[in-house]
């Protein structure tokens, strides 16, 4: 998966949350590929691709990451997510927010699965998933199935 490894080094700074911060963003995105169950696909917003990817049942990292384009959505923050995907600067997210739009059980298990204090893994998230989801996205759009494998 060198496509997702190096979005994530690029974008999770260095020091001592480097990995449990990179954990947790393995499984955000990754959760529907491991956990053998999925949540319906969303759907995506006009401009954008999204065929599943990692599994049939839609999982996988483009799976994983439409249901996160997804929640930011409900939660409010579309205008933050839309940056984070098109070419422009990304927008940044507060802890707080990011902790509302993944809700309370999804912090508490990424925290116990990183092996960091909730307010560490919301820090943390805050400043590196703009960058991850924004080199998880060239061109400004979700990638397709096919631009995925070919990494």
């Amino acid at each position: 998966m060198g496509f997702f490894d190096d979005a994530v080094n690029d974008a999770v700074p260095g020091g001592s949350l480097a990995k449990p911060i990179a954990i947790a963003i393995g499984a955000l995105l990754l959760k529907n590929m491991f956990s053998g169950k999925s949540e319906p696909a969303p759907a995506p917003a006009p401009s954008q691709s999204l065929p599943p990817m990692g599994g049939q049942d839609g999982g996988g990292l483009l799976g994983g990451l439409g249901d996160l384009v997804s929640k930011f959505q409900k939660a409010g923050h579309g205008s933050a997510v839309d940056s984070w995907i098109g070419s422009g600067q990304n927008q940044p997210i507060q802890p707080g927010q990011l902790g509302s739009a993944l809700g309370q059980t999804t912090i508490s298990d990424l925290a116990r699965q990183a092996g960091v204090s909730e307010q560490e893994l919301l820090n943390g998230l805050a400043q590196a998933l703009p960058g991850v989801i924004d080199r998880l996205t060239p061109g400004g759009r979700l990638p397709t199935a096919a631009e995925l494998t070919a990494r």
